[in-house]
């Protein structure tokens, strides 16, 4: 996700991410036009109250705006759900806590995966149990990962673009076999939409899904589920470790100024997406005094801005570059996010060792002098201003306020030389029209689908066909509105998806990014942070790298 901005879902066809994204940017906009527009006049800071209710419950209650449309793996598609099914149910592999590395979960081993990178043969553990008693095998393992392709939800392109069989070669064996090779294979089986769930409670056929239901093998069974609170009880036969607590009760609050008030009142064990920055701030404040905890954390959201390289003025490198030296980060974060978010320097998110500030290193941040220079190289003055038109969706509050900062920050830095024309349009508007290249510049944000590089690679930078003369005339780039093509940088995204050795495709995402860089046809811009408040006394409470929350770690 995500944090509370709701998880963007995107990989592998070339229609399929940028749909994905314009999912996730409304819902983004949606969420931030409410935590933005319905703040709480009440924030002082003063001691409050605990509820004691809530105290002496060894239950765990956690307050939240965000809602869950489903709970079908088949279709689930944003971070609250996500993350219900991640505490309900198990996955073939899963990240150990506090870390972004792999281990079993169901699975019993490591894949081993065949010399040509297409068979993935897989151990599954014995004596896991459904929540409705049905066995865990690899029959069933097959059969949901079947369902998950054919029933045709929103995220179904993750594995139905990659596999072309998927068999139980055992009763505790499963043998995939991939259309291609793909170094992050492993990593799309940790993903919350691949958690087994029981063939005696589901079905395979397009657009069969069971949306309120939800029968799985993990830490905890759902007890109810609601449009105002979802409940979970303890799995009592889980085959691991317990949980610490007795069982998890999420309220679906209407507001964030409700939501803050009934954490500040102690109505809450936890509080959690979505709260306005003021709120955030206040509630920073306040730990002290109240005793309450406020755990910070970053996530793998990008904030960026597209440049399409076939319109005028981007068609010259040295704009693209100008606009990424005239971009001043540390001022928007200022402005716009009160400090609650990052700089961000490269298309990966800095969640990721990987990731490498190359552009700051290339252009840093408010670079007048460079930028004026590039301008004048191309032929642009005060005689012959540079026009930059910046559109965003026009239901995003977050980037009315960042276009409006850019807008001011630019045009104070080379007056007369550079004018910022701010231009909005509907969502479905702008993604409808981001393949075919009508605007200049858009303000974008992007969310991976499962932990890997790849997430940030392959949307940003793959082409089918193009040449560098052309630009992309079809794949990823072309969707996604900046046309770019480079040579080098198809050989690098198609080598670093085959590659295993970790060092070595460590260094062609390396190289992606600072060819990336060079050729700016995107300007990254900020990384949320994330944020989670919890009463005192309340452990084991964080956001892990993959954004996950584990209820079953949390004891009062």
């Amino acid at each position: 996700m995500n944090n509370g901005y709701v998880l963007s879902r995107k990989l592998l066809p070339i229609a399929q991410p940028w749909r994905s994204l314009l999912k996730f940017l409304s819902l983004f906009s949606l969420c931030f036009a409410l935590t933005v527009g319905c703040g709480g006049n009440s924030q002082s800071t003063s001691p409050v109250t605990t509820n004691s209710a809530v105290a002496d419950s060894n239950r765990v209650s956690i307050g939240t705006t965000l809602r869950a449309e489903t709970l079908d793996p088949a279709d689930a598609y944003e971070i609250f759900p996500g993350i219900l099914l991640y505490n309900m149910g198990d996955r073939l592999y899963t990240y150990t806590p506090g870390t972004a590395e792999l281990e079993p979960q169901l699975a019993t081993a490591m894949p081993e995966i065949s010399d040509d990178g297409l068979t993935y043969t897989i151990p599954l553990r014995e004596g896991v149990t459904f929540h409705d008693g049905t066995p865990f095998n690899a029959e069933a393992m097959a059969f949901s990962i079947q369902r998950f392709m054919e029933n045709g939800g929103r995220p179904s392109f993750l594995l139905s673009d990659q596999i072309e069989s998927v068999e139980a070669t055992g009763e505790y064996e499963l043998t995939i076999t991939l259309q291609q090779p793909f170094a992050a294979f492993t990593s799309i089986l940790a993903f919350w939409g691949v958690t087994p769930v029981s063939p005696a409670a589901y079905e395979i056929g397009e657009g069969s899904f069971s949306p309120n239901t939800f029968v799985g093998t993990g830490p905890y069974k759902l007890a109810s589920f609601g449009t105002d609170s979802i409940s979970l009880d303890v799995n009592e036969d889980y085959w691991g470790d317990a949980p610490a607590n007795e069982g998890v009760d999420i309220q679906i609050i209407s507001s964030p100024a409700n939501l803050f008030n009934t954490f500040r009142t102690g109505g809450l064990d936890i509080a959690y997406q979505t709260l306005d920055p003021d709120q955030i701030r206040t509630l920073v404040d306040g730990a002290q005094d109240n005793d309450w905890q406020v755990i910070e954390a970053g996530t793998n959201t990008v904030n960026y801005l597209v440049l399409n390289q076939r319109s005028e003025p981007f068609d010259d490198v040295r704009v693209r570059q100008a606009i990424a030296a005239l971009v001043n980060r540390n001022l928007l974060l200022d402005r716009v996010f009160q400090g609650q978010a990052e700089p961000l320097y490269s298309l990966l998110p800095n969640t990721f060792p990987v990731y490498k500030p190359v552009f700051q290193e290339e252009f840093g941040d408010g670079n007048t002098e460079k930028a004026g220079e590039l301008l004048a190289e191309a032929g642009f003055s005060e005689a012959n201003p540079l026009t930059l038109e910046i559109w965003h969706s026009s239901t995003s509050t977050v980037r009315g306020l960042v276009a409006s900062t850019l807008k001011a920050s630019i045009e104070q830095q080379l007056p007369g030389i550079v004018n910022v024309d701010i231009q909005t349009a509907e969502s479905a508007t702008l993604f409808g029209n981001l393949g075919d290249g009508v605007y200049p510049s858009v303000l974008l944000d992007w969310y991976p689908d499962f932990y890997d590089e790849d997430t940030f690679v392959y949307p940003f930078l793959a082409c089918d066909e193009g040449s560098e003369t052309t630009g992309c005339e079809s794949g990823q780039t072309q969707e996604g509105g900046s046309f770019y093509y480079r040579d080098r940088v198809k050989e690098l995204v198609a080598e670093q998806r085959l590659e295993t050795d970790e060092t070595n495709r460590d260094n062609l995402i390396i190289e992606l990014q600072e060819l990336a860089a060079e050729d700016a046809p995107y300007v990254p811009l900020w990384q949320n942070k994330d944020y989670v408040f919890a009463r005192s006394g309340v452990e084991g409470v964080e956001v892990q790298p993959t954004q996950q929350v584990l209820f079953w770690q949390i004891q009062k």
